[in-house]
């Protein structure tokens, strides 16, 4: 039998991997086998930080508006319970945006929720 040395395949698969690993430093974006374990740690990482990323900006969204409702004498639990009793459906994305740029109508969701209490 004739050898097969998988030329076509091999160098597409090679390529294919290198160009994941484009901008990776030194030999992990030109030698095959540091690049192929940088590229797949890579996708590990990319496949844990997108879900990762939605914690993160939860926690920054309430950290924003624990401080806007302290402002306004208020504690984030008590608002975020005031809110739910008066029925106003705001997610916290939405609540956070509010108080960093329109305080004022922010300040009428908080006594709303207080009014709700």
């Amino acid at each position: 039998m004739p050898r097969a040395k998988r030329g076509f395949k091999a160098r597409r698969r090679h390529n294919r991997v290198l160009k994941l690993a484009k901008g990776y430093r030194g030999a992990h974006s030109k030698l095959f086998r540091s690049a192929i374990e940088a590229v797949h740690r890579g996708l590990v990482y990319a496949y844990r930080d997108r879900r990762q990323r939605k914690r993160h900006f939860r926690r920054l969204w309430i950290v924003r508006i624990n401080a806007a409702t302290r402002e306004h004498g208020m504690a984030y639990s008590q608002f975020i319970n005031g809110l739910k009793r008066a029925g106003i459906e705001l997610d916290r994305r939405v609540l956070s945006e509010l108080a960093s740029v329109d305080p004022a109508a922010f300040g009428e969701v908080v006594s709303a929720a207080r009014a709700a209490l």
